[in-house]
């Protein structure tokens, strides 16, 4: 595995940023899919100006909730702040970012953003497991070390191999990658035509996903900390909880008779 996937002269092409080009490409082109059939009232570019001030929001809320949590580091490498093609893109600060922007965009179109957010749920998931092989091949977003057979010894250089050279070490990419595909499966191909009430496909999203990082983090290397604390482990144990809560209390699950 190597980070780079094709390199002449100056031009460089990474598969971490390959595998985000690809994932807004097939996204595009599935939330365009969804809008239609959902009759949202957006055109086509009213879509792909969404998509690219919600990536937007996204990359630059993963990157400051991760510089944020690893403050001395990058105060003393200013440098590194927006490399993030050497890792460092948080999730969590990726969801609140791009919700956020998400939100505003929606409302100045004044479409409902709950049935938006239903609508790119799926997509969300399936790029966050395209993003999840641009970690495995960068080397990043490890595991600890392991004796399991899978356990794999990244190559020098990566960030990974850096920390621990010639050490096999869970796949946690892999491992994530194989969840999220898995849940937008589900979320695709079991809830998306069954006619919920708005945001039960987001909220179920939000609930499936933050369970499943929680399991993952366990075997992470390179976990942001609070202390003792695991910060994704405790900030995806709330989503979860606050996401079941929703569907439970709002009973999203039920037929929705809303149009538009």
């Amino acid at each position: 595995m190597h980070p780079i996937l094709f390199k002449w002269g100056l031009i460089e092409i990474r598969f971490y940023g390959l595998m985000y080009v690809i994932a807004i490409l097939v996204g595009s082109y599935l939330i365009k899919t969804e809008v239609k059939r959902k009759n949202i009232r957006m055109t086509d570019d009213d879509v792909m100006n969404f998509i690219i001030w919600t990536v937007i929001g996204g990359v630059v809320g993963a990157r400051i909730y991760y510089v944020l949590f690893n403050l001395s580091y990058y105060l003393s490498n200013p440098k590194e702040i927006p490399a993030i093609w050497h890792g460092g893109l948080a999730i969590h600060g990726g969801l609140i970012g791009g919700i956020l922007v998400a939100w505003l965009y929606l409302k100045r179109r004044e479409v409902k953003f709950w049935r938006m957010a239903d609508a790119v749920a799926p997509v969300i998931i399936l790029g966050q497991a395209f993003g999840r092989f641009g970690n495995f091949m960068n080397g990043d977003a490890h595991g600890r070390p392991t004796t399991m057979p899978w356990g794999i010894v990244f190559p020098p250089g990566s960030i990974a191999g850096t920390e621990f050279p010639n050490i096999p070490l869970h796949p946690t990419m892999l491992y994530e990658l194989a969840i999220n595909f898995l849940i937008f499966c589900f979320l695709w191909f079991g809830l998306r035509k069954k006619g919920h009430r708005d945001g039960f496909i987001f909220a179920s999203y939000i609930a499936l996903y933050s369970t499943g990082r929680f399991i993952v983090e366990h075997f992470r290397a390179d976990s942001l900390m609070l202390g003792p604390i695991r910060v994704a482990q405790l900030v995806s144990i709330t989503i979860a909880v606050t996401a079941a809560v929703l569907i439970i209390s709002k009973r999203l699950w039920e037929p929705s008779t809303k149009r538009g």
